[in-house]
């Protein structure tokens, strides 16, 4: 079993540094402003795709979306974290505008790979500079708590602003807009991260320990199933709404329903996952039910007809998701080299990626063979079997010959 961090004062686990601050600041920011993938699918209906070439963009996006995770992550531990960082929100700021104005399918894909890679790329950045910045798991686990918190507050944002915004303003006006946000995110990051947050000298076995660690791909294949009923709410529920004749508005008032999920059982979740992380032993099994619990809650989306039905689902979801992102990050730290750390959360942080990818094809298969009603088994099977799959990785966990030295 890997070995717990050592204990650590309550001033260090429950005092944050400005830069800490800086990076939940700025995750709020950039979800809040994060119009480009959820409405994407909106504007490829503007643009009159049909369903074919509609979920060709959302696989480029998410392949886009997979690379610039382990591609982030490893310049993370080699260039350094604020180099990376910079230059990813520089290319969004770029790319974003230009996925704006593409109206073909070809320049609309190629748009939609290059702002995939982006997209999420502050994700792995930002959990390796908390695990250096912060010593202990307790501590770790609620900023990774707060973390989720702010993404899902900027998510509420997202909804009530895009929802407003779309119809008057028009789509590509708030791609700019996410734009815009990036840009000013980088000039922070410039700022506020030091120069020592550069190259962490990676150890010899480098970004190979990571792809050749069954820990870490058994965390991952488990994570992935779990993972696909969260990404379900950005592409098969808005597929599945627009089949109901429901407009984009009625969409955003989901991202709002799991949002303000959010923001009600953070209070109450975070101190409990940060009082579980002092246990000597990995949150394994919470993970595996925080799979089912996402698993039923988006499932029964498959159920649902109006606005009212599908943000239920959305919100039913929530208590896992927040478990999940909670759990796995604990795992991820206890598992991942210091030297590696980015690569490690590069990797890790393919999963949701990955989920992005699989969901709108599985919805889009679902959908064509059986309607909602498969949509939502599809989405239930995929909970359970991530669930099933935390079995093994926490027996391998617990076996005496795997030993870290990585978590301080």
């Amino acid at each position: 079993m890997p070995a717990p961090s050592p204990p650590a004062s309550p001033s260090v686990s429950k005092r944050w540094p400005p830069l800490v601050w800086a990076l939940l600041i700025g995750t709020f920011a950039v979800r809040a402003a994060g119009f480009v993938y959820p409405y994407l699918p909106y504007r490829l209906d503007e643009l009159h795709f049909d369903t074919a070439a509609s979920s060709g963009v959302l696989m480029l996006w998410g392949a886009g979306w997979f690379t610039g995770q382990l591609v982030c992550g490893g310049l993370a531990d080699r260039i350094g974290r604020r180099t990376t960082l910079v230059s990813a929100m520089t290319v969004a700021a770029v790319s974003f505008p230009l996925l704006a104005a593409a109206r073909t399918p070809i320049a609309v894909g190629v748009a939609a790979a290059v702002a995939g890679l982006v997209y999420d790329a502050p994700r792995p950045i930002v959990s390796a500079l908390i695990a250096d910045t912060i010593p202990d798991e307790p501590g770790r686990t609620r900023v990774t708590g707060w973390r989720h918190f702010a993404v899902n507050l900027g998510a509420a944002t997202t909804g009530l602003v895009g929802g407003a915004l779309a119809a008057p303003l028009g789509i590509p006006v708030l791609f700019w807009c996410n734009a815009l946000v990036c840009a000013a995110f980088a000039v922070v990051a410039l700022r506020v991260i030091p120069p020592s947050a550069a190259a962490r000298a990676p150890g010899p076995r480098g970004s190979r320990e990571a792809f050749t660690d069954p820990l870490l791909w058994l965390l991952w294949l488990a994570s992935l199933l779990t993972l696909i009923p969260v990404a379900a709410l950005f592409s098969a529920l808005p597929m599945m709404m627009a089949q109901d004749g429901l407009p984009p508005a009625a969409y955003g008032w989901t991202q709002v329903a799991s949002a303000a999920a959010v923001i009600g059982l953070s209070p109450l979740l975070n101190p409990w996952l940060a009082r579980r992380a002092q246990r000597p032993t990995p949150m394994v099994g919470l993970l595996g039910l925080s799979g089912i619990v996402l698993g039923a809650g988006m499932g029964s989306a498959g159920l649902a007809s109006s606005t009212t039905g599908y943000s239920a689902a959305a919100a039913l979801a929530v208590p896992g998701e927040i478990v999940a992102f909670v759990a796995a990050t604990n795992i991820l730290n206890r598992i991942a080299p210091s030297s590696s750390r980015g690569i490690y959360a590069g990797v890790w942080g393919t999963t949701l990626a990955a989920a992005v990818l699989c969901a709108p094809a599985l919805g889009g298969w679902a959908l064509a063979h059986g309607g909602h009603h498969v949509v939502g088994l599809t989405t239930v099977l995929s909970g359970l079997l991530g669930a099933s799959l935390c079995l093994p990785l926490a027996a391998l966990m617990h076996r005496p010959s795997r030993t870290a030295g990585t978590s301080a």
